[in-house]
């Protein structure tokens, strides 16, 4: 499911008495670096991939780290390696003290939020000088950046394609949608044949979401949801509307799955997975279902296409922008000692990472990806194409906003899905909720 941490606003409260369990361990990556004397730098590091639990990203992350210190011979990278909720945990509690490590792992918007205010996290922007920004997807970074600076910088990258069964396509001569009226054509050919559209668990209420933001993207330009939110705009705006009502007709149409309200993700993911349903849209972590996870049949995975969410015509927004968004990113203390040396190695991890994710842990990164000579699924291959050639990604509406007004938001997507309000009202509530906060 999507990674929720985002939007989570962490309490620098520390908790007395807290013992964090053995999911910890510490280590170190060279020879000398169980002693901090001599001539070397220490760099502490703290990350998220324990080696039992995690042990794609613990040998790529490890192996960086043993190539940088054989290049910098006077460096000593010092790890500290936590299970994710172990690791929560603690950079909590070295947070209240203000002893975070040299370098850590962050989630973007409302988790790292707290942290910029605290003036616990570096700015990054001087590392993305001479080049290095510019090998990110566009839109990645900004999910990292508050008032203009980038505090994190993201390893990571989810968007959300809509993925097909080209067998139930073929079968009623039924091509890709390029635009949004050969979109409502290809549902309606499959309404017509007794056959379930789209299916979509709404009760988690995200999923429901990026129908949502998809719509207003297309519709409205990037730009306008963004703005809504961020109160340069405002959700009443017209495209917003706009987009409200072409979800409610894909609903009066009965494009989606029965009782899809009432269904989870996981719930609803199976009328795809079992080839009852012709569409299902979801992040690209799901990718290893349909490519080479040994789980599931390869004559399942062979069924399996995806396509862009389709161009509105009249729309301002472009088939090349996406929805979804970074997952974790490195962040440097704004206190640490040997803050150089630690963007000097983050420098170097973000990039080495970029090289190796997808091929060893099937990890899609935030930077672009050379596929001309990568041993890769067809489908991982054109994703990654796909990425390096987008014009915007736009960040899960609900991670956008504060954790009060993202419950509003998806409170109103289930109701306009359950036909409860009207696109009119569904966003007069949204632009209250944004309105009261904004003081």
């Amino acid at each position: 499911m999507k990674k929720k941490a985002f939007s989570t606003v962490m309490s620098f409260a520390l908790v007395g008495g807290l013992v964090l369990g053995g999911c910890s361990s510490s280590s170190s990556t060279s020879e000398d670096s169980s002693s901090s004397g001599g001539d070397k730098t220490v760099v502490k590091m703290m990350h998220l991939w324990p080696e039992g639990s995690a042990k794609a990203q613990y040998t790529i992350v490890n192996d960086i780290i043993e190539t940088y210190e054989k290049e910098h011979p006077d460096i000593d990278i010092q790890t500290e390696i936590l299970a994710n909720e172990q690791y929560k945990e603690k950079i909590k509690v070295l947070s209240a003290s203000n002893e975070l490590p040299d370098l850590g792992i962050t989630w973007a918007a409302g988790y790292m939020e707290p942290f910029v205010e605290g003036n616990m996290l570096a700015p990054l922007d001087d590392v993305l000088d001479g080049g290095l920004k510019e090998q990110f997807v566009p839109g990645t970074l900004e999910a990292f950046q508050t008032d203009s600076k980038t505090y994190g910088l993201p390893l990571e990258l989810n968007i959300a394609p809509i993925y097909y069964n080209k067998e139930i396509f073929k079968k009623y001569n039924l091509e890709v949608p390029k635009t949004y009226d050969e979109f409502l054509k290809v549902v309606k050919t499959l309404k017509d044949n007794d056959v379930t559209p789209i299916t979509v668990g709404n009760k988690d209420r995200w999923t429901g979401s990026m129908w949502y933001m998809y719509l207003a993207d297309r519709i409205g330009g990037p730009e306008t949801l963004n703005n809504a939110i961020n109160r340069t705009g405002s959700f009443e705006d017209p495209a917003l509307e706009k987009a409200a009502d072409e979800l409610k007709k894909l609903v009066d149409m009965d494009a989606f799955v029965k009782g899809y309200n009432g269904f989870s993700n996981d719930e609803a993911k199976g009328y795809f997975m079992n080839e009852q349903a012709a569409m299902y849209m979801m992040g690209t972590w799901e990718l290893p279902n349909y490519t080479t996870s040994p789980d599931v049949a390869q004559d399942f995975k062979d069924k399996v296409g995806y396509f862009k969410f389709p161009a509105y015509e009249g729309g301002k927004g472009n088939i090349d922008s996406f929805v979804g968004g970074p997952g974790v990113g490195l962040f440097v203390s704004e206190a640490s000692k040997v803050k150089d040396e630690t963007k000097d190695f983050v420098s170097y991890l973000v990039q080495e990472w970029g090289k190796r994710s997808v091929t060893e842990a099937g990890v899609i990164p935030a930077t672009k990806v050379d596929t001309a000579n990568t041993e890769l699924a067809q489908m991982y291959i054109d994703i990654l194409n796909d990425l390096g050639n987008a014009s915007n990604i736009t960040l899960y509406a609900d991670v956008q906003m504060s954790a009060r007004v993202a419950d509003v938001h998806l409170n109103q997507i289930q109701a306009l899905y359950g036909g409860e309000i009207s696109p009119k009202e569904f966003v007069k509530a949204q632009e209250e909720a944004l309105a009261a906060e904004k003081k």
